[in-house]
């Protein structure tokens, strides 16, 4: 596994667990839904009240840090950020539809999109294969199971998952 391959799946961790720290640190302070509150023909959310601009910039704003820091452009990390939460927004989006609620859990359909969409527009920016990225998304999957369970155990999420 490369240097780059195991920095790009730290920025899509951190791009990820941002907004969750943030909620943390702001409770209800500051929470507009992404989709304020609108609803679709099929009376449902866009994309549900657990997604909000305060993680939105949350994430943004600590991802482009982190990138920073591990030596990239705050813009590398800005759009890792952007395309997580483009995936995080679609699987969300997504389980409107099938009439799941906000922050129901949905195995894969939660870790894919928002680690397969940062993976693959930063392939050419991390120098990684094809396969790497199928191989980060895997890794994606596992540790976010095991940090959303850990995290729950510590008071920091609301669920296991």
């Amino acid at each position: 596994m490369t240097v780059e391959l195991l920095q790009l799946l730290l920025l899509i961790i951190i791009a990820n667990g941002a907004p969750i720290l943030i909620r943390v640190l702001l409770n209800d302070r500051f929470k507009l839904p992404v989709d304020f509150g609108i609803t679709l023909q099929d009376r449902r959310q866009l994309f549900g009240s657990s997604k909000t601009w305060r993680g939105i910039f949350a994430s943004l704003a600590a991802t482009s840090a982190a990138a920073w820091l591990l030596g990239w452009l705050p813009v590398t990390g800005l759009l890792i950020a952007f395309y997580a939460v483009v995936g995080d927004l679609t699987s969300s989006f997504i389980k409107r539809r099938l009439s799941m609620r906000p922050s129901s859990r949905a195995i894969i359909l939660d870790q894919v999109p928002e680690s397969l969409f940062p993976a693959l527009m930063m392939r050419a920016t991390f120098n990684i294969s094809s396969s790497s990225v199928i191989l980060l998304v895997l890794i994606f999957v596992i540790v976010e199971i095991f940090l959303s369970r850990t995290l729950y155990k510590w008071g920091i999420r609301n669920r296991p998952y």
